[in-house]
């Protein structure tokens, strides 16, 4: 039902930007909180950001805050990621996902949301 397709990964040198793009369908836009987690080999989801449902409020890890900017148009149905300065460590598939019945950010991002995408791959290295 509910559809992520996530785009906007690639190959990236240390202090490089690159913004992702996640294209929703099969639900409300207006009505439905969207976060971003990420995912390195070996390790759990975690997660990134999260944007309220009409875009009031964002929510950042702390090891992103300052570096990437979440936004959202929902005429379009899109969700963005804006990474900036770039570092080694943020090497991780990156997914769109949402819980599906909250339009605002919970306090803190925890896997088990209920849709997701497949991902897309940020590599960052020289």
């Amino acid at each position: 039902q509910v559809q992520f397709v996530e785009s906007g990964g690639g190959l990236v040198q240390p202090g490089g930007s690159l913004r992702l793009s996640c294209a929703a369908s099969g639900f409300i836009m207006e009505q439905n909180a969207i976060a971003w987690f990420r995912q390195a080999p070996g390790k759990e989801r975690e997660g990134v950001a999260c944007i309220s449902s009409g875009g009031e409020t964002t929510y950042y890890v702390d090891s992103v805050k300052g570096r990437f900017t979440i936004s959202r148009d929902n005429g379009e149905n899109t969700v963005y990621l804006q990474m900036n300065n770039l570092k080694p460590e943020d090497t991780c598939v990156y997914y769109c996902a949402t819980d599906g019945d909250s339009p605002y950010c919970p306090p803190t991002l925890r896997d088990g949301m209920d849709y997701w995408g497949k991902g897309t791959l940020v590599t960052v290295s020289s």
